[in-house]
């Protein structure tokens, strides 16, 4: 059964309802806890020369960290084997965008979602590819969708390559609709790989988290565009959310607070404004 971004939000909200006051800081007494990333995916998580971490999900994970009382460290590490890593209990926690899927529910816990991000295609302004704008975000796991997608979408990318990252939400989303289309589907190691790619002429789109592509637009007007409405739910999940082993509630549930108590006093709204130049905060 599809599990909703709404139904999830509330499911896990109420779960933490009692997590109040001293309460939230159910981490103090522990160890170092180690969260990792890839510091490579503009502008949710990003490295300075020096090696420092910056970015929009380092200034949440410092901001739960105040409100929660416990240490932690990021370290770097790529997206393949990142999960399966988490699951062998290599490290504590993954802060990396990462999608909040039901086939990823299986397998691990995520925290509250801490934005609502979409999925979308940016190309190459000299492709040609051309996708009406539907005004709003296109839900996969509604039916019309698959009606869109055939008729309007599929037509515009026939015989084009679409690079996407490796074991990403998009990579399911492509596979559904275009795998057998008379698209190519072309997988990177990174969403920056397949960006120089496109720049390059090796693709004729990238497809990735709305928040990428824009950033990636907004430094590359001259030669890119996105094209087409976003899309979310279904394949490509609903939101983004801090990844943890299954069970480990002692981890999560002060995450989930300190992500609810930011949920209510809008400081989690003020830091998506900061990073994306818009709330990007999901709402009970």
């Amino acid at each position: 059964m599809h599990i909703t971004r709404s139904q999830f939000i509330q499911v896990l909200a109420a779960a933490t309802l009692s997590i109040t006051g001293p309460s939230i800081s159910l981490a103090q007494a522990q160890k170092k806890y180690v969260f990792v990333t890839g510091g490579d995916f503009a502008p949710y998580d990003m490295t300075k020369p020096d090696g420092t971490f910056y970015g929009f999900e380092i200034d949440l994970l410092q901001e739960i960290s105040k409100r929660t009382k416990f240490e932690y460290e990021v370290r770097q590490m790529a997206w393949d084997g990142m999960m399966q890593s988490l699951m062998d209990g290599k490290f504590d926690a993954i802060i990396y965008s990462v999608t909040i899927t039901d086939e990823r529910l299986k397998v691990v816990d995520f925290s509250l979602p801490y934005t609502s991000d979409a999925t979308s295609f940016v190309v190459s302004k000299e492709s040609g590819i051309k996708v009406p704008d539907t005004g709003g975000n296109v839900n996969l796991a509604k039916p019309e969708a698959q009606v869109f997608i055939d008729s309007q979408v599929v037509p515009a990318f026939k015989g084009k390559v679409i690079g996407v990252e490796a074991g990403s939400t998009q990579l399911d989303f492509v596979k559904k609709y275009f795998g057998d289309k008379g698209v190519e589907i072309r997988q990177y190691v990174g969403v920056p790989q397949a960006y120089q790619d496109l720049q390059a002429g090796r693709v004729d789109a990238v497809v990735a988290a709305e928040t990428s592509t824009a950033d990636f637009v907004a430094k590359n007007k001259d030669t890119a565009e996105v094209v087409g409405p976003g899309y979310s739910g279904g394949p490509v999940g609903d939101g983004m959310g801090i990844v943890v082993q299954k069970g480990n509630s002692k981890l999560l549930n002060p995450i989930n607070a300190a992500i609810k108590e930011m949920y209510t006093d809008d400081s989690l709204k003020k830091l998506t404004v900061k990073w994306f130049g818009r709330d990007l905060s999901p709402h009970l």
